[in-house]
């Protein structure tokens, strides 16, 4: 899907969103090791790559589709942004419980984002809310 300039970055980035997301949806949990090693290596990419990602979303694009009345979409972008980092969490931890749920929550929300959220905002947004959105960059890692 072709997306405005000032969303670009933030689409790409889905696209390693959905490897992880795929790879916790395969995780065999009665495989301990391979299941640590899962774990340690999705709480490094969630906190280089997803965190970032989440950030800019919430300085920039959410406050802007809020404030065109956008409500619905920016909590549910918010709320399932918190429920993906409580169950990063729980990797730092090793605790496997919500592995399968990560991988089908990151999945459902890119997916939401790409369908949903990118383009309302692309439809309702003005290109100049667009290009801010598009000048932010992630404050940690990616």
């Amino acid at each position: 899907m072709k997306r405005c300039a000032a969303l670009t970055r933030l689409s790409r980035e889905h696209h390693s969103a959905l490897v992880l997301a795929k790879r916790a949806q395969g995780v065999d949990l009665e495989n301990e090791a391979g299941t640590s090693r899962f774990m340690t290596q999705a709480f490094e990419t969630f906190t280089r790559e997803l965190e970032p990602h989440f950030l800019v979303e919430e300085a920039a694009l959410l406050p802007a589709l809020n404030g065109v009345g956008e409500h619905s979409l920016v909590r549910r972008a918010l709320t399932e942004h918190e429920e993906l980092r409580q169950l990063a969490l729980r990797f730092k931890s090793q605790d496997a419980t919500g592995v399968h749920r990560f991988g089908e929550l990151l999945e459902a929300h890119v997916r939401f984002e790409e369908r949903e959220l990118f383009a309302r905002a692309e439809k309702l947004l003005t290109p100049e809310a667009l290009a801010i959105i598009g000048m932010h960059q992630p404050t940690t890692g990616a």
